[in-house]
């Protein structure tokens, strides 16, 4: 399983607008092109997961996730967001980079715990939230998925 097959350049906003945690959520939403009702759902989905407990692993990731029943098939976003938002993080700090994932609630393919995984993983090597910063285009952000082996 590689990430970067789950991404399309649509799909990554290196310039993530929003003030607050779901206001991001909802930019996040906005990535992944649905229609406006099937995007509201999701955005409360996605504030209700967060309200159990951030996604907000440190470092100035976070990784918002779901099931939902607005998706057939699992999707992936990536946004980032210059200025930082507060999203109640691990380590305090304020979050600029973001991987959502949705799931349906049913997969036959079982894809969603790996690719949550996968993306942690990614997100623990030193030097990502750094190369994260400095990414200028989608193309970036697929060579840095691709340099990591994820």
């Amino acid at each position: 399983m590689i990430l970067s097959d789950f991404f399309t350049n649509e799909r990554v906003s290196l310039d993530l607008a929003g003030d607050t945690r779901d206001d991001v959520l909802g930019a996040l939403v906005a990535l992944l092109a649905l229609d406006d009702r099937s995007e509201a759902t999701l955005s409360r989905t996605l504030r209700r997961r967060e309200s159990l407990g951030s996604t907000g692993i440190g470092r100035g990731i976070a990784i918002p996730h779901c099931r939902s029943l607005m998706v057939r098939r699992l999707r992936l976003a990536y946004g980032r967001h210059r200025g930082g938002v507060e999203f109640h993080a691990i380590d305090k700090r304020p979050v600029h980079h973001f991987f959502l994932i949705v799931a349906p609630p049913v997969e036959v393919s079982v894809q969603y715990l790996p690719v949550l995984g996968k993306l942690a993983q990614f997100a623990k090597h030193r030097d990502v939230p750094e190369k994260l910063t400095g990414l200028r285009s989608a193309d970036d952000f697929f060579q840095l998925l691709e340099s990591k082996g994820v």
